[in-house]
């Protein structure tokens, strides 16, 4: 209790409702904020499998044209022309076929000089490529190798060569060039997020194409911080001090020297998430505050509520009658309606208290009566004290048993049955040898006493002189209507002891004869019969029976 008094001081109910609204509400909004991380962790995963997934695709798309460019340099290195030296055809040919894929052939010996060079007329004096580090990479290889992004001199722009090494003929290798700002037209960002960017990177690092908003230009170096991490064949480069709130994804080109790359802020990919978050912070405040400002009403309707209540109960302790308050609370108009009818139950309760208390002084005097006339004839009977004694607690305990069965029914009363068998219960061989046979009625309280004496001392007299003493003996106790107003009750014995009137009347003959008769304003016979006793009570209905 001290720990609940701690726990919950006082405090008004509306403090109490305001402060369980926002107990609801926070959990709710901390597990929603919960899911909302994690479903921001699930996507920030899921975002790094897509943009490496976006490289790889991207090194695809460059592998394609890279395969084309090798598939043609094939095709061109065992042209017939080239092989008998018909350089003027074999240019004518190869012009006219490449003339509108931005591609342009070259034809050189292993020093680097040109035979001929699609970009120009054929017999325009040539020198040597400019990247010739490029050759003789791909001369000791004896593959088709890709060339780094480099400065054409024919061209006098960012180009970057396929090389196909020959080992036959003057023409040593075949290069095909094309404009980085040609291939920049496979770079795309399509399906990417807003403000990411994409790019081609060659061996030495630099951009050989690129596409979006961080407008990289051709030749131009990528971050030299990042490139030592780029060395799986895919992945995802993160780092906040290098790219702050941003990611990279890279994939390299299989079969070639090239990688590429896509990169770009986290946020944009993850807008959706921010824009719940930032809903859930302005709705999750606007609800809060709309829960605090009705529980705040309900708080004031509440109060009032038990207020009006308390003043009621108030009066009803001052003894006043109250009628029932209307509240808009339906259990408050109930708990009005109770205590209304606790008003009026009071004071009938208050009356029937007073019409108690003067019927218990009426039968209390009564009883004192009935007791002093019994211990005046007792008295006159017994020969001792201890006699006496006896006898008054015999008489008082057949009584009580009557006064305790009323003051459970609260003197209103009690069944004929009930009464015979709460007087029975003092003799344990009454179950087995004694027959009750009549219609159940309620007695009137005075017949419960007066007919509870009588019965008390017919079975205590069994007990001792008749039927009641011997195991064989049996007694049946009737009853029924005579006549139109009266009733005749008989207790029969059989199978007893034989029977002889007593020498003397004593106390116990007077209780169940005179007494008997004059309670119930009637006649009572006593036959002592050898077989048995019989004893008749014929009464007036009226002065037995609770209509």
């Amino acid at each position: 209790m001290r720990f609940a008094a701690r726990l919950f001081p006082k405090a008004s109910i509306g403090t109490y409702l305001i402060a369980m609204a926002v107990a609801i509400a926070l959990p709710i909004f901390a597990f929603v904020a919960l899911l909302l991380m994690q479903l921001e962790d699930n996507q920030r995963s899921t975002l790094k499998r897509e943009t490496a997934q976006d490289a790889l695709a991207l090194s695809r798309t460059i592998d394609r044209q890279l395969q084309d460019m090798a598939t043609t340099l094939r095709l061109l290195s065992s042209s017939p022309e080239l092989e008998s030296g018909d350089y003027e055809s074999f240019y004518n040919r190869t012009e006219t076929a490449l003339r509108g894929d931005t591609l342009y052939v070259i034809a050189v010996d292993r020093a680097g000089q040109q035979f001929l060079n699609t970009r120009r007329p054929f017999g325009t004096p040539l020198g040597k490529i400019t990247n010739i580090a490029a050759l003789e990479a791909a001369m000791k290889s004896g593959r088709i190798e890709a060339s780094d992004v480099f400065m054409g001199a024919t061209s006098g722009m960012w180009v970057y060569n396929v090389t196909l090494p020959r080992d036959e003929g003057p023409v040593a290798a075949l290069i095909i060039t094309q404009n980085a700002n040609d291939l920049a037209k496979l770079v795309t960002t399509e399906g990417l997020a807003s403000g990411w960017s994409a790019a081609v990177i060659d061996q030495g690092g630099h951009v050989v194409a690129s596409r979006g908003p961080a407008n990289l230009q051709p030749g131009e170096l990528f971050d030299p911080r990042i490139l030592p991490s780029l060395v799986a064949s895919s992945g995802v480069f993160e780092d906040s001090d290098i790219l702050p709130h941003a990611l990279l994804g890279y994939a390299q080109i299989p079969g070639w020297s090239w990688k590429t790359v896509v990169w770009g802020p986290i946020a944009t990919a993850q807008a959706p998430i921010l824009s719940t978050w930032r809903f859930l912070l302005i709705g999750g405040l606007v609800l809060l505050l709309v829960a605090v400002l009705a529980t705040y009403a309900v708080a004031r309707q509440v109060r009032s509520t038990i207020r009006e209540i308390a003043d009621m109960a108030n009066r009803l302790g001052e003894g006043h009658i109250v009628s029932p308050v209307e509240t808009s609370v339906i259990e408050a108009n109930q708990v009005a309606i109770a205590l209304s009818n606790a008003s009026f139950d009071r004071s009938q309760s208050e009356d029937r208290l007073h019409f108690v208390m003067h019927e218990l002084v009426h039968r209390t005097k009564n009883l004192l009566t009935l007791v002093l006339a019994m211990m005046r004839q007792l008295s006159k009977q017994a020969d001792s004290v201890e006699t006496f004694r006896l006898a008054v607690a015999h008489r008082l305990e057949g009584l009580v048993r009557s006064i305790e069965l009323l003051t459970g029914e609260q003197w209103s009363g009690a069944l004929l049955h009930r009464v015979i068998g709460i007087h029975l219960q003092a003799f344990p061989q009454a179950r087995e040898q004694v027959e009750i046979a009549g219609t159940d009625f309620v007695l009137k309280p005075d017949a419960v006493q007066n007919l509870g004496l009588a019965l008390h001392e017919l079975a205590t007299n069994s007990v001792k002189y008749g039927a009641l003493s011997v195991p064989q003996g049996r007694v049946r106790f009737e009853w029924q209507s005579v006549e139109e107003d009266m009733l005749r009750f008989t207790w029969t014995e059989t199978g007893g002891p034989p029977v002889k009137p007593p020498a003397r009347t004593g106390f116990g003959t007077t209780v169940i004869k005179a007494h008997a008769a004059s309670a119930f304003r009637g006649k009572v016979d006593v036959d002592f019969r050898p077989e048995g006793l019989v004893w008749t009570l014929t009464a007036q209905r009226g002065t037995m029976a609770r209509e």
